[in-house]
């Protein structure tokens, strides 16, 4: 089944392109969930830039700008959307988890919860944020090996013949997800899904932690193949993107987040290996990984799921990568990641 793009609240009027979001340079981003790694990238770089940040965090105040929310009710932390210029909702349980009823139905309440407070805030806000950039993901598509999913042509997964059932309810929670923003009351409000690839940078514990270790033991080889697709940002360019969207008053509906070139895992994984000039990565078959994923208490669905996913409207709107292939965006992390070590 091919799905046509669908500009998500394309009956809203669209906001000129005239129309600034600040009577001055600097804005007001508000970030609910920006606690974690995408959060934290966001937020260095619009405070570098002079821009006032407001974090809404669920749990204690890491940041001495955040402010308390439960992401489920509207409470006095409205008021920080009310007069704000940008709304970025980052907010969802993580991914990184075994797929457990219990654990699927936290993760689909936690984004689709916080979604509509977020809606009802900017519903009831005096002054209406200009945009929301509400966090989606490229796992909405359907595991597939024949050709990428653009936002245009893209397939939408859930019914994909071959596939673990359960890989449906990550689609379902996608869909709910995008939805949510979808259906708020935000006639004033631009509003973007963001669906976006795993976001490579350097943070303790993030997915690019995780896969620089796993090869520094020799464990960054192929998975049950390697045939499966991956799709990835380097964590740079998503910072990038989200300020070409929020610049962009002509942005709204779904927006793929990730690079313009995604490679087979098994392309993936040598490429790091070379970058960390480690010759050896032992590989692993499907077996083995479900044991694995048992040990680490993740699932393997994040692993074997073929994401091959392509940016079609950010490239047609001149958006540029500074990291288009992975070989180049693996060197510089791997630097970085250096760097950042023999500093500490």
């Amino acid at each position: 089944m091919t799905v046509r793009f669908n500009h998500h609240g394309a009956e809203a009027p669209l906001l000129s392109a005239k129309r600034r979001m600040s009577t001055s340079n600097a804005l007001k981003i508000v970030i609910p969930g920006g606690t974690g790694q995408l959060g934290h990238y966001l937020s260095r770089t619009f405070r570098t830039h002079g821009h006032e940040v407001v974090i809404l965090s669920r749990h204690c105040r890491t940041d001495p700008e955040a402010a308390q929310w439960d992401g489920r009710t509207v409470g006095p932390w409205a008021e920080q959307i009310d007069g704000s210029d940008v709304v970025i909702n980052l907010a969802g349980r993580s991914v990184n988890c075994r797929y457990t009823d219990a654990n699927l139905h936290a993760m689909m309440a936690s984004r689709v919860d916080s979604t509509r407070a977020v809606g009802l805030a900017i519903e009831r806000a005096t002054r209406p944020p200009k945009v929301w950039l509400q966090m989606s993901t490229a796992t909405i598509y359907a595991h597939r090996y024949d050709a990428a999913n653009d936002e245009i042509t893209g397939v939408i997964g859930g019914d994909e013949p071959g596939v673990p059932a359960y890989w449906s309810f990550s689609i379902d929670i996608a869909k709910a997800w995008e939805l949510a923003q979808y259906e708020a009351n935000a006639p004033q409000t631009r509003r973007v899904a963001l669906r976006t690839a795993m976001v490579m940078g350097v943070f303790p514990g993030g997915v690019f932690d995780v896969l620089v270790g796993l090869t520094r033991q020799y464990l960054g080889g192929s998975i049950a193949g390697g045939r499966q697709f991956v799709s990835w940002i380097h964590q740079h360019d998503f910072v990038r993107a989200v300020e070409f969207l929020i610049r962009r008053d002509d942005f709204q509906g779904p927006v793929n987040l990730a690079a313009p070139n995604p490679i087979t895992q098994r392309e993936f994984m040598a490429t790091l290996r070379r970058a960390l000039r480690k010759r050896v990565g032992l590989p692993a078959t499907k077996w083995m990984v479900e044991i694995g994923a048992v040990l680490m208490k993740t699932d393997t669905e994040l692993i074997l799921k073929s994401r091959r996913v392509t940016p079609k409207r950010l490239l047609d709107a001149g958006f540029s990568f500074e990291f288009a292939t992975w070989e180049s965006a693996a060197a510089d992390l791997v630097n970085a990641d250096r760097s950042s070590n023999e500093t500490v």
